[in-house]
């Protein structure tokens, strides 16, 4: 797998995130300390307070900043040493300063992060005063916790955190709690562990793997390798045991990544980092984190005195680590956990010889921790729409019923009265008469006008027709179905007025009004009578959806012959024009004749092909769409059960259309209202069936199609070239984009594909 490289050329991101250190001592000698007990130790130079000048250049620079990039909001995290060295009085200045120049410009998200023996009734009534959110750092019960956070003379400093936190807990305080920090020692046990820190009843936990660099290795009891992601997992089986209690960062940003979301903490995904450091002299710095690999690892060279912080995102080191997947090295790009582990957090990658170009040091940790939890999560994991067919139509249809809410929303705010008058008749046919209402909305082309009317509206350019006409026609022919008494007024232009899933009503240009009759339906135009039509009976102003039935098994061939509606025009071959009757009897006994090839070679798969399948478009053109790369419809824009074969295909060309096509259209389906795969196009794939490496999702819409191509020529005694669904699987099965969704497909397609 290779990255397009396209992150090296990327824009400029812009801080969110800035950590201020607001005092540069500790009251605690924490061995794992990164600042104090690592390599970089450039605190003993800086003052060890926060002066008040580098508090108001820093509001003055974060506003600068938020204004800029029109942040919506800036999170501004207080750190240390300990904060609460500083004080109450300078704590306050800070946070009046911060409040006042971010006033009217982004929400201020301020938070602070304490050891926690400081904390006292002073601060709390401080913090409730400017809304910050209160961390505290703890490392389990007191034995877990006395194996590094002690004070200088060895003194435990647990009962003393257990009072802060007791004090946060209170009901006038616990709005400020935000959760606990816990650094993983693996010869603590994990259980107890989790046990000790759910009983201070956090809102969150977060799990940190100690700093460790490949020159300081992390300890590994007993020299197993994976000693960390054993202990995790462990801890994973506990937390999962107990229901999920409180959220744990580090699991849930897997979760996350597993299903196709983001990364939710720094230390794992390919997220770009967006956060900088604020050092007590004014420093301007990268993640603290980095201390642990060499003297002057976070330096940028900037401050807060002399530069903006947009020339502080532009530094090189902030730069390598917002590249996502081009950020990290050729081992990492081809692993198949790489999106979630994200190569580890950057300061763990350090190696004297070769700097950060490296797998992090906890790299068979992070591996066997991203398989664990995908073991243990896969199947409550998969989309239901994925293995469920009435889960995927449920999904489709909600989305449709979104598009057109989203659409309302656009057109209520004008005032389209045409929208306005013709929403409330489909507000009423939903109470009166709502599987008729599901039904038109179910049309596949509705999709396809919503979705084109959408974007016309948000560009601000004319619809093809206006949507509050389309609308009208759309509750007209929901009326026609339910047999509602309900008259709805409704507009034909040139080409008529076209009623979803019943036909078209020819007729001069105009207002009229529909009615629902016993058989059928009555027009009333403007200045004359009404014209009785039946639904399925063409006459001289109404031209019916046809009907297409026939070949064998015992569903048939059951779907509506769709040469109407002028948003049929969705495919990657243009529509046919409205097929004659003589046309299309032809049409219709090739596509039985195709559907009994299919029944007598694949039959399973003809009944895979047969359900959902509701439309059928003639498009121009004999070649064989659906077989191979070349699909007809690859790209559509259209609702599920639709499907475009050409008109003038031969029987069995008609048969691959058939086939391959379907596949297709099922698997964008899917992809609509499930998440498949992530970063597509990050990566790229060598296709056998292409020159060119292609991205993830189109490497698996040919090989869900080829899938059964593949059996249909089996079938018929045909050979393609062995092996090729065989490379493809192989190669989707080690792709780094499946979430666990997606391999799901994959392992259906390879079970399909056979041994």
């Amino acid at each position: 797998m290779e990255p397009t490289g396209a992150g090296a050329a990327a824009a400029l991101v812009p801080f969110r995130e800035f950590v201020v250190k607001v005092h540069a001592r500790c009251d605690l000698a924490c061995d794992h300390c990164y600042i104090y007990e690592h390599a970089d130790q450039s605190w003993r130079r800086r003052p060890a307070v926060i002066p008040e000048a580098v508090v108001e250049r820093f509001a003055e620079r974060l506003a600068e900043h938020a204004r800029t990039h029109a942040l919506p909001s800036a999170t501004v995290i207080l750190l240390g040493g300990e904060p609460l060295l500083a004080g109450p009085a300078r704590l306050r200045k800070l946070c009046e300063a911060l409040t006042r120049a971010l006033d009217g410009v982004a929400e201020l998200d301020l938070r602070i992060h304490t050891n926690g023996l400081r904390l006292n009734e002073s601060f709390l009534a401080l913090f409730a005063e400017y809304g910050v959110g209160v961390g505290v750092s703890l490392d389990g019960d007191r034995a877990a916790n006395d194996r590094h956070r002690r004070y200088a003379n060895g003194r435990s400093s647990h009962s003393r955190v257990l009072d802060a936190i007791g004090l946060l807990r209170e009901g006038r305080h616990r709005p400020l709690y935000q959760g606990l920090l816990c650094t993983i020692d693996v010869r603590n046990d994990p259980a107890a562990v989790l046990d000790a820190l759910l009983a201070l009843a956090p809102p969150r936990i977060d799990f940190l793997l100690p700093h460790a660099t490949w020159e300081a290795p992390p300890l590994r009891p007993y020299g197993r390798p994976d000693a960390y992601a054993h202990w995790l997992l462990r801890l994973f089986d506990h937390w999962d045991g107990l229901g999920r209690p409180v959220p744990v960062r580090l699991f849930d940003s897997l979760l996350s990544t597993l299903r196709g979301g983001p990364s939710l903490t720094e230390s794992l995904g390919l997220t770009p980092t967006d956060l900088v450091v604020v050092e007590t002299d004014g420093t301007l710095e990268q993640a603290d984190s980095l201390k642990t690999a060499h003297e002057g690892a976070a330096a940028t060279g900037f401050d807060v005195f002399r530069h903006a912080f947009d020339e502080v995102a532009a530094h090189p080191g902030i730069r390598a680590r917002q590249l996502g997947l081009a950020g990290v090295g050729p081992e990492c790009r081809a692993c198949p956990v790489v999106r979630s582990c994200g190569g580890g957090l950057y300061a763990h990658r350090y190696r004297a010889r070769n700097g950060f170009d490296n797998p992090s040091v906890y790299c068979t940790d992070l591996k066997a921790l991203v398989e664990g939890v995908e073991q243990r999560t896969a199947g409550a994991s998969v989309a239901a729409e994925a293995t469920g067919p009435e889960a995927l139509a449920a999904s489709q249809r909600e989305l449709t019923r979104v598009l057109l809410v989203r659409l309302h929303a656009e057109l209520e705010d004008r005032g389209d009265a045409d929208w306005l008058r013709s929403w409330e008749l489909v507000t009423a046919v939903e109470a009166g008469a709502p599987a008729a209402l599901d039904a038109v909305l179910d049309h596949p082309y509705t999709r396809t006008w919503l979705l084109d009317a959408l974007a016309a509206v948000r560009q601000g350019g004319p619809p093809r027709v206006a949507p509050g006409h389309r609308l009208s026609a759309l509750a007209a022919a929901a009326v026609v179905r339910g047999r509602l008494e309900l008259p709805v007024p409704v507009v034909l232009g040139g080409g008529g007025l076209y009623l979803p899933t019943l036909g078209l009503l020819c007729g001069d240009r105009g207002r009229a009004e529909v009615r629902a009759t016993g058989d059928g339906f009555s027009v009333r135009w403007e200045d004359g009578g009404p014209r009785i039509l039946t639904a399925g009976v063409e006459a001289a102003h109404w031209k019916p959806v046809r009907a297409l039935a026939g070949g064998a098994g015992a569903e048939g061939l059951s779907a509506a012959l769709e040469d109407l509606d002028p948003d049929r025009d969705c495919f990657a071959r243009p529509p046919a024009p409205r097929l004659a009757a003589a046309g299309a009897e032809r049409w219709g006994r090739r596509l039985a004749e195709a559907w009994e090839l299919l029944h007598r070679t694949v039959p399973a798969a003809a009944h895979e092909t047969a359900a959902g399948l509701t439309t059928l478009t003639p498009l121009e053109g004999t070649g064989a769409a659906g077989e191979g790369a070349g699909t007809a419809g690859e790209g559509a824009r259209r609702g599920p059960g639709a499907l475009g074969v050409p008109a003038r295909a031969g029987v069995r060309e008609t048969a691959l259309a058939l086939l391959t096509g379907r596949r297709r259209a099922r698997l964008r389906e899917l992809t609509e209202v499930a998440d498949l795969y992530a970063d597509d196009g990050e990566w790229l794939h060598p296709s056998p069936w292409r020159e060119e490496p292609v991205p993830v999702s189109l490497l698996l819409a040919d090989a869900h199609a080829e899938v059964a191509a593949e059996a249909f020529h089996r079938a018929e005694g045909g050979f393609r070239g062995a092996g090729r669904v065989e490379r493809a699987l192989d190669r989707l099965e080690g792709a780094a984009e499946l979430t666990v969704s997606g391999k799901a497909v994959v392992a259906a397609l390879r079970r399909e594909s056979g041994p």
